[in-house]
């Protein structure tokens, strides 16, 4: 079957909520170990969704196998900014869905008007960090030993990716 990519809709939010619960307990991917209550999921979908906010699902027949979005800043002088978050589930992993849902997650927000899109992403999460500076994002910094789970320490490296632009016109 053809996965496609497309906006988030309220028909997604269940589908999502059972995704980002499945990466979540993987415990290695996510600062979440499992989904927030269902109905918080649904809150999140609908804001994303009246915000405008770039949030793309990847589908397989009926089942959400990734998403990617970025969540624009709204603090005055920070709204050229979002913050980019993603996952694709495991049986998905290895068949450039990430790359597919990163791209056009990216190219959309840097048209809706943003100019840096930032992200964290674990030291031990080799291949997300490739697959971003892959995409042109660079690292900036690490958040050393910003994790410690069943018994291991985790660096999150924070990385950017700016487009070259004049400042806002906000």
């Amino acid at each position: 079957m053809t996965i496609t990519i497309k906006p988030i809709s309220i028909k997604h939010a269940q589908a999502f909520h059972q995704a980002l619960d499945q990466v979540a307990r993987e415990r290695r991917y996510l600062l979440l170990l499992e989904a927030p209550p269902l109905e918080q999921i649904e809150q999140l979908v609908r804001y994303n969704i009246e915000r405008n906010t770039v949030h793309f699902v990847a589908i397989d027949g009926n089942k959400m196998v990734g998403w990617c979005d970025i969540r624009p800043y709204t603090l005055p002088g920070m709204t050229h900014s979002g913050e980019l978050g993603m996952a694709v589930v495991a049986a998905y992993r290895g068949r450039g869905l990430g790359h597919r849902l990163l791209e056009a997650t990216v190219n959309q927000a840097l048209a809706d008007g943003l100019s840096r899109i930032e992200l964290e992403v674990f030291a031990s999460n080799r291949i997300a960090k490739a697959l971003y500076e892959k995409l042109g994002f660079e690292q900036e910094g690490v958040k050393r030993r910003a994790r410690y789970l069943d018994g291991v320490w985790d660096d999150l490296i924070m990385m950017a990716l700016l487009k070259p632009t004049n400042p806002p016109a906000n």
